[in-house]
């Protein structure tokens, strides 16, 4: 029988993905909906049993899904109960410093323009810490901002900037809240899972909030792209 010519063969369509792909996807995505799993479980470690029915597996599938997250520190096994693994922490702790990354050419754009300390602002329970912070370059003066500063949410722009709802202002201003003399601006950081965090100018002498606060809430917008 004759073979047919490759060269005749039907093209792949755009939109057709081999087989090999999509059960890699699958995959991924199941093992990062148990490490989820794992996560959420607020008491008592949930078991094989447990996470095989929250992502809709067998238990067979669970074991094996677990296999390369065990030898990533991921999760760790007690028995038949799973927990997050230490591997967790050493991520965790390259978050912030990622952050500073992606976020710092707009944080500066925004210090230079406006010719005061620019920050970013993260939430963290019921505190604000300032994960981010840069200074202009060419200003007799300004608010030296230290990186780790932390204080409760509900005071200062940058606080209560970080949970503004959809539909209110677009950005916050403070006078004094924080430090005596000192007025802020700041804007939410939107449409970035899991984060809670906002874009801020802070200053020794009044700020002209309507005309600052559109910059901000640009230089927000920026950050939140880079981060996504």
């Amino acid at each position: 029988m004759a073979q047919p010519d490759p060269a005749h063969a039907a093209p792949r369509l755009p939109h057709e993905v081999p087989a090999s792909t999509k059960e890699s996807s699958l995959t991924l995505e199941r093992g990062l909906s148990l490490l989820q799993a794992v996560a959420d479980a607020e008491s008592e470690a949930p078991t094989i049993s447990d996470l095989a029915a929250r992502i809709g597996v067998s238990r067979a599938a669970v074991y094996r899904l677990l296999g390369p997250l065990q030898s990533r520190g991921l999760v760790r096994r007690e028995g038949s109960r799973v927990r997050l693994g230490l591997g967790v922490l050493w991520l965790a702790g390259r978050v912030l410093p990622q952050l500073r990354v992606a976020c710092t050419p707009a944080l500066r754009g925004l210090a230079e323009k406006v010719g005061a300390t620019a920050h970013l602002t993260v939430a963290d329970g019921s505190e604000a810490q300032a994960v981010a912070v840069v200074e202009p370059s060419w200003t007799s003066y300004h608010v030296s901002y230290r990186v780790g500063t932390r204080h409760p949410i509900q005071r200062g722009a940058a606080g209560r900037a970080v949970d503004l709802p959809v539909g209110a202002p677009r950005w916050i201003s403070s006078s004094g809240d924080l430090q005596q003399g000192a007025f802020g601006v700041a804007a939410p950081v939107r449409g970035v899972p899991g984060l809670r965090a906002s874009v801020g100018v802070v200053a020794l002498q009044p700020i002209a909030a309507d005309e600052i606060g559109p910059m901000v809430v640009e230089t927000a917008e920026a950050v939140a792209e880079a981060l996504r």
